[in-house]
């Protein structure tokens, strides 16, 4: 019996419930273990009820706490019990193979492999996973699972970001032997491990280690180019390490953020994970168009225009992920104007003016924009680089990041001065691609407060002409 998983159940008032209320045999197996142990909370619970068919069981658990009754697998008789807060939610199964000790032998990693009666606190711990969680040691079960379900040789890397644990050298040769399985489970399912993994704290960590066993360049094929291109005057890095360390410093800025700006970055507000989740992916991508525009001339490496290239790449990657509209718009953006905030901060005279221009332009994603920029800033130390320079581009960005926060409030949406069939009668115009870059013109115009009034915007699209 495990005193700390003993206190954990007893003071759980869903798991208390429903053995007060339920005479089975019932085992809390998986995750809600393992972050009872890691001192982590937890609102997801995996329950196993060993003498009822699990939809029966499931039923009358709904029924106890009027929770919202889903099937996952009928099949496989997998149930899930969402609770009318929407925050806790079960799952529900029998054991798989038909005893608690055959199910967990069938589970990817050792510290996901320990189950615990919730009636007497008896712990079944067959593969040692509390020890590794201990020794803070990621090992896997049995090898074999790893082809059953490929899924697993990636969460091996999502555990790692998520707990910073260190990889036991029998699953980094596991996964070598069978990375290229990888592509067999549904791009849906690596969608979700993809964006698990760069919400954890140490994705960065999880991203250096799938390199040592192939599994990066399976998931991410635009590694083989990022590592082509060498350190240079401006970065001490190699492209594919500074990409990495980008993902770092992104992570150290969020700590060290105001609550406000950290609020932000926790909002899920597409794709069912953070803002921040998201950052840290754009950020390992946000030169993947430097390859496709790398020049040397006279000794200098330039790339330029690629961060308009990289946006563009990332839209066909993220579609054959999966990722929704939202989510690609959204990556594909901070691609794009990852250099824009510090242009903007390095004009020769910085005005407030200036500054809204960008805030217009970057309008929810301001902050975000200004934390990619400060990281790509802070991973790229070259020898031409010199502290001053680095200290000058930070500070000058948390000024327009504090004049964000300050305004913010206070921003009204722009008024729309001419629809489309507005423009096209004055300036006897037919749908077009003219039409596009006058309507995009003419946005602009008004982001640089050039154009206020419904006057000025008539006129000014006769020019455009």
């Amino acid at each position: 019996m495990n005193t700390k998983i003993t206190e954990k159940i007893k003071s759980d008032t869903i798991l208390s419930k429903i053995s007060q209320s339920l005479n089975n045999e019932i085992y809390l197996v998986g995750g809600a273990v393992r972050d009872y142990l890691t001192d982590n909370e937890t609102t997801d619970r995996d329950i196993i009820v060993m003498d009822e068919d699990a939809r029966d069981f499931a039923l009358k658990v709904a029924d106890l706490f009027e929770a919202t009754f889903v099937t996952l697998d009928d099949e496989n008789k997998i149930y899930r019990l969402v609770f009318p807060d929407k925050i806790n939610y079960i799952d529900v199964t029998n054991p798989v193979g038909g005893t608690i000790e055959k199910d967990l032998m069938r589970r990817d990693l050792t510290i996901n492999a320990i189950a615990v009666n919730i009636r007497t606190c008896e712990v079944v711990d067959i593969t040692g996973g509390i020890t590794d969680i201990y020794n803070k040691c990621l090992n896997y079960v049995n090898e074999h699972n790893f082809v059953d379900d490929p899924l697993r040789l990636l969460r091996v890397y999502r555990f790692q970001a998520l707990l910073g644990f260190e990889l036991a050298p029998e699953t980094i040769s596991a996964v070598c032997k069978y990375a290229g399985l990888i592509h067999k489970p549904a791009v849906e399912r690596i969608n979700y491990e993809i964006l698990k993994l760069f919400s954890g704290k140490y994705a960065d960590k999880a991203l250096e280690n799938m390199n040592k066993t192939w599994m990066l360049e399976e998931i991410f094929p635009f590694v083989k180019e990022l590592k082509q291109v060498p350190p240079n005057a401006h970065h001490h890095l190699d492209l594919f390490h500074h990409s990495i360390e980008t993902v770092k410093q992104i992570q150290n800025l969020y700590e060290k953020a105001p609550d406000e700006v950290k609020s932000h970055m926790d909002n899920v507000d597409f794709g069912g994970f953070s803002r921040l989740t998201h950052l840290k992916l754009a950020g390992f991508m946000h030169d993947i168009g430097k390859f496709s525009t790398w020049t040397i001339e006279e000794g200098k490496h330039r790339f330029i225009k690629h961060d308009d290239v990289g946006a563009k790449l990332s839209v066909k990657f993220l579609k054959d992920l999966h990722f929704s509209n939202k989510q690609i718009d959204y990556i594909s953006s901070m691609i794009k104007y990852h250099i824009y905030p510090s242009h903007v901060m390095t004009s020769p005279q910085i005005t407030e003016k200036i500054m809204m221009r960008y805030i217009r332009k970057m309008d929810v994603s301001s902050i975000d924009a200004i934390i990619l920029a400060q990281a790509d800033r802070l991973s790229a130390r070259g020898p031409e680089i010199t502290d001053e320079i680095v200290e000058r581009n930070i500070n000058s960005l948390n000024m327009l990041l504090k004049f964000y926060i300050e305004v913010k409030d206070s921003l009204k949406p722009l008024p729309k001065l001419l629809s489309g069939n507005e423009v096209m009668e004055i300036l006897n115009l037919k749908p077009s691609r003219k039409l596009g870059e006058i309507m995009d013109a003419l946005h602009e115009a008004q982001i640089s407060g050039d154009i206020t009034t419904k006057e000025h915007a008539v006129e000014y699209i006769k020019t455009l002409m």
